[in-house]
């Protein structure tokens, strides 16, 4: 059993996906969750259902609600020992079309909501001495066309991974990433807003590649990111782990 009991927990995009299999995962093992998505409904259900899960209506992408998120957590627990930023945003466009308000939705989701996440939760984790968990993807190494904001703001968040382990470790605050390989998920319809028909082809796609046979689902990813917040794991910082069936090998 990982060592999170009691640890006070926000999941960013906590409403399906990775994210929810890692809340749940957090309060089985006896740690306290907040969940933050932009579907109230979806996460009302989920806190009914789900003892230790409480949850916020938030925009990963807005500023406003990144100092709102862990006020929350900290109103319910008194305390922030793990920040995990899940929340994700993506979808394909060529080069020659980019558009700067296309560049804004990734990436405020993907780099500047992290960071301002982990900034307004800094002074929290120093006295908890907690740690950050980000997520990225296979895309933060794995080159493809026609996916190249995405990529680079994944990539973007792992050197961020790196700096703030660095900046941090001083104060006992852990900084790692899981890259996550393609799971099981609505990501591709939701988020990458692919059709139903560009999904089956994407996913048969990395199912031929990905050396272990299969894509992921949302708990392959999730146990790792339990384990990297695990007091257990209190010398391990500025890490990113390929969670991936060895899809970044091929």
């Amino acid at each position: 059993m990982v060592n999170v009991k009691n640890l006070a927990v926000i999941v960013t995009g906590g409403g399906g996906g990775i994210g929810l299999a890692a809340a749940r995962d957090f309060a089985s093992a006896g740690a306290n969750v907040l969940i933050t998505g932009r579907r109230a409904t979806v996460l009302e259900e989920i806190t009914r259902a789900t003892p230790g899960i409480a949850s916020l209506t938030a925009d990963a992408g807005n500023p406003e609600d990144a100092r709102r998120t862990i006020d929350k957590a900290v109103e319910l627990w008194g305390r922030v020992d793990v920040l995990v930023n899940n929340a994700g945003a993506g979808a394909p466009m060529p080069l020659a079309d980019t558009t700067l308000e296309h560049l804004k939705s990734i990436y405020a989701v993907n780099t500047f909501g992290p960071t301002l996440l982990a900034a307004a939760a800094v002074p929290h984790l120093v006295k908890s001495r907690g740690s950050i968990i980000n997520i990225s993807s296979s895309l933060g190494t794995k080159a493809v066309a026609g996916f190249g904001d995405y990529c680079a703001s994944k990539a973007a968040l792992e050197q961020l991974t790196r700096c703030w382990a660095l900046e941090l470790a001083p104060q006992g605050v852990r900084v790692n990433a899981v890259a996550s390989g393609p799971v099981e998920s609505e990501f591709l319809r939701d988020r990458m807003r692919l059709s139903s028909a560009e999904v089956e082809a994407v996913k048969e796609q990395e199912r031929k590649v990905i050396p272990l046979g299969r894509r992921g689902v949302p708990e392959d990813v999730a146990r790792w990111i339990v384990a990297l917040a695990s007091r257990d794991a209190d010398w391990v910082t500025g890490q990113v782990f390929a969670i991936d069936g060895g899809f970044t090998l091929v």
